[in-house]
């Protein structure tokens, strides 16, 4: 299971996530959309934009418990953010909430960030590459190893703030398991990483201890005050906000270097900056690069609830000591660790079609000419041309063309209602005819022009489908006959819901019904007939009857006449 998961019975023929990934890794399989692993830099954005939240994140919330659970020595790095997203009266209420939770211990990301900015104040001394990017936000690194190869020699070759502190607790305590808790969800593809086996073993987002919180009935603000014990951070609190490596940088500078310094935030602007680097138009810059528009303060597991990154900025820069940390204090902490970094290549390598292949498919969704490419950006590429070369790399779908759709789907319309033999109509909750297909005109006389200026009941009996609406039964298969009209009719009348409107269709049987009466007709003649000769066969019987009666009575007189004769001639030979 990937970090961003999807409940498939929500995602249908959206795009928004396609429209909104500034990378296009998110690919559409039979109407559905999956994260592209291999292409994604887990900014976050379509997360928030999911109109049915059909995206969710899988969370670590169980196996932090776990580990609790199982007597473990469970350390969290909180993320800095916090000062900006947590509701407390003071910074150590949060620690005095994270222990009741069962943490043995609370320590501030900051520390591996003051440990970050030690690193790059020694890169800027050295003066040897030519731009320097920061790589505290694993969303930017991403984007730069997987899309832009060429700009990693101007990656700085430092862990992010996240890992550093991750090393110096596991140098204090090798058996600890510790969680970074912040508002990031690239930071959970950072800790899997290879590069960083063993540092971090669960990452946590706000929301995953907000919801822990309230399940516990923990309110911060009621808890202890129980101060953070090791290094204070000092500036290098403001890392979340946009400026705040900057800051913390020149805080730490014992003397000025020769970079020029800007920042960049939201993936668009950080785009951008990356096609001009790999132009060659900036040179000896040292460049904060923060995926999320405003910083991490804006991540994407942050609560809508949650005030403005604008008023976050203002409370924190307001908070936040502008100082550099207790120099020997960090160095301390920082002795024995290695906070190298080592970037690669991680491009894709993905088919390219050719020319024929991507007029093939535009072909395929009625694009034959230039003018025919709209461009309009519904699929969510910003061209005909890009969304062709995705479906030739099985990254979108050709259906995926509104316009094109939309177009097929009227002619089709069009297509059955001009063609079908059959009578359709549709009519509203008004029995105002919405839709009547051309061989309307044969049997009502009526145009389409017409009728769909009409009413039902000015046509036909409108009862029918009155009582489909409702009732929100159908009917089917029932004969209707209209003599005024000469006309027989078999019919379907159904109630669509989405639309709130009954469709009716007429199937003319009047010939069928004509063809039917006259074989009844023809019955009821055979019939007819038959019983005449019936009739007649009766009475020929019943003659015959009568004659074999009269001439059997005769012939019984007869025979018994005949035989006393021969009896008495019998008696007078006897007697002589």
């Amino acid at each position: 299971m990937g970090i961003i998961d999807f409940k498939a019975t929500k995602c249908k023929h959206c795009y928004k996530c396609v429209r909104y990934c500034d990378v296009k890794a998110v690919m559409i399989k039979d109407g559905r959309a999956e994260i592209m692993e291999d292409k994604c830099v887990l900014c976050g954005h379509c997360l928030q934009i999911c109109p049915q939240s059909a995206k969710t994140l899988t969370s670590d919330l169980g196996l932090v418990q776990r580990f609790i659970r199982q007597g473990e020595r469970v350390v969290v790095s909180i993320a800095p953010s916090y000062m900006g997203l947590l509701k407390y009266g003071t910074l150590g209420q949060v620690n005095g909430a994270l222990q009741k939770l069962g943490f043995a211990e609370v320590r501030e990301t900051s520390e591996g960030a003051a440990a970050v900015t030690a690193e790059y104040v020694e890169l800027l001394k050295e003066g040897r590459m030519e731009n320097i990017i920061t790589t505290c936000c694993p969303s930017v690194n991403s984007l730069i190893e997987i899309y832009y190869p060429d700009l990693i020699p101007y990656m700085a070759p430092v862990v992010s703030p996240m890992i550093a502190h991750g090393k110096m607790i596991k140098k204090e305590d090798p058996d600890a398991k510790v969680v970074f808790l912040g508002p990031c969800i690239a930071k959970k593809q950072e800790a899997q990483d290879l590069r960083h086996e063993g540092v971090i073993d669960a990452v946590l987002n706000f929301n995953d201890i907000t919801r822990w919180l309230d399940e516990e009935d923990i309110v911060i603000k009621d808890c202890e005050d129980i101060p953070f014990k090791k290094l204070d951070p000092r500036i290098n609190r403001l890392y979340p906000v946009t400026s705040g490596v900057i800051s913390s940088v020149m805080a730490a500078e014992a003397e000025a270097d020769g970079y020029r310094k800007f920042y960049v935030h939201g993936s668009e602007n950080c785009i951008e900056l990356c096609k001009s680097l790999e132009k060659g138009e900036i040179k000896g810059c040292f460049i904060e690069m923060n995926m999320c528009e405003g910083g991490c303060i804006k991540g994407p597991a942050v609560n809508k609830d949650c005030p403005s990154p604008f008023r976050i900025k203002i409370d924190m820069e307001d908070a936040v000591a502008k100082e550099a940390p207790e120099k020997e204090e960090l160095k301390n902490m920082m002795d024995g660790i290695s906070f190298r970094e080592d970037f690669y290549d991680r491009s894709p390598h993905d088919l390219q079609p050719t020319e024929e292949q991507i007029q093939e498919i535009l072909r395929m969704t009625g694009k034959v000419r230039p003018e025919d490419e709209l461009n309009c950006g519904a699929c969510g590429y910003p061209t005909c041309r890009e969304k062709a070369i995705a479906v030739f790399q099985k990254k979108a779908e050709l259906n995926m063309c509104i316009p094109f759709m939309n177009e097929k789907a009227e002619s089709l319309a069009n297509l059955v209602m001009e063609t079908s033999p059959n009578i359709v109509l549709i009519v509203d909750r008004d029995m105002k005819i919405m839709e009547y297909s051309a061989v309307g005109e044969k049997y009502f006389g009526k145009t389409r022009q017409e009728a769909l200026q009409m009413y039902l009941f000015e046509l036909v009996d409108p009862s029918d489908f009155q009582w489909v609406f409702d009732s929100r039964q159908n009917i089917h298969g029932k004969k209707v006959s209209y003599p005024e009209y000469n006309l027989s009719t078999l019919q379907n009348i159904v109630y669509i819901p989405k639309q709130d409107v009954v469709l009716g269709t007429f199937i003319d049987i009047t010939k069928e019904e004509e063809t039917a009466q006259e074989d009844y007709e023809k019955k009821l003649e055979t019939i007819d007939l038959a019983q005449k000769v019936i009739h007649k066969q009766m009475m020929v019987a019943q003659e015959i009857a009568g004659l074999l009666g009269e001439t059997t009575a005769e012939t019984k007189t007869t025979l018994t006449k005949l035989c006393r004769s021969l009896l008495d001639d019998g008696s007078e030979s006897g007697g002589r």
